[in-house]
């Protein structure tokens, strides 16, 4: 699963990076949690990519509550295509969930030890997104998004046993433009030698905790 990343990437490096047409602002955050409001790249009508703010935690457009978002903040890649909670959002809208760094907790006996994963060349990751757009009874519109997670490459396999779908720059266009079959066939481990990994402060653990100091490799001054 992927339960929390970071962001610190500035809007103007993923309008560079990922060529949208449009970013919100926001600043860096260290420790997103599910119901966070994140940016996220989806195609405009016309087209284009564009980043828009969604809340973490998909809400399925028939779904009767919204209380069902803070259950789906990630989505399996082997039944994603075929389950009802993601299905149609899978065929139809796909995104891209920019991260710095995602996450992932170590069992180490009765100890749940995290670990910090960031692209190799510190470039942003993107990793594979649904969205979706619900609409409340009084009309309001609530856009939320999930991770489609898969199972560990090398580098991940010591650490957990699922990991992001992280999409190279040549498979951004296929994610969010083509057909599902295409598309699923993203759904895998990335290559180990795109990622590094490293054991960070036990405080990323509470949803509270902020700052640059999360991010830092323990043997670097991070605080266990």
């Amino acid at each position: 699963m992927c339960g929390r990343y970071a962001l610190n990437h500035r809007p103007a490096d993923l309008i560079r990076i990922f060529e949208l047409v449009g970013c919100p602002e926001f600043g860096p955050r260290y420790n997103i949690a599910p119901t966070a409001d994140v940016p996220v790249i989806r195609l405009s009508p016309e087209g284009e990519r564009v980043a828009h703010l969604l809340r973490w935690g998909l809400v399925p457009h028939w779904a009767k509550n919204p209380s069902i978002g803070a259950r789906l903040n990630n989505a399996r890649g082997e039944t994603v295509a075929g389950k009802p909670s993601f299905r149609d959002a899978f065929r139809r809208r796909r995104c891209i969930v920019p991260a710095t760094g995602f996450y992932e907790w170590k069992a180490e006996g009765r100890l749940k030890l995290p670990h910090y994963m960031s692209a190799a060349d510190g470039a942003p990751l993107a990793l594979g997104g649904l969205w979706e757009s619900w609409k409340a009874p009084d009309g309001t519109l609530l856009r939320t998004c999930c991770i489609v997670t898969t199972g560990p490459n090398a580098v991940m396999a010591p650490i957990h046993d699922r990991m992001p779908v992280i999409l190279g720059a040549g498979e951004w266009r296929t994610w969010l433009e083509s057909p599902p079959d295409e598309a699923l066939a993203l759904v895998r481990p990335c290559a180990p030698e795109m990622l590094r990994a490293w054991p960070v402060s036990r405080r990323v653990s509470r949803a509270a905790e902020e700052g640059e100091d999360l991010i830092l490799p323990l043997a670097e001054g991070g605080t266990p």
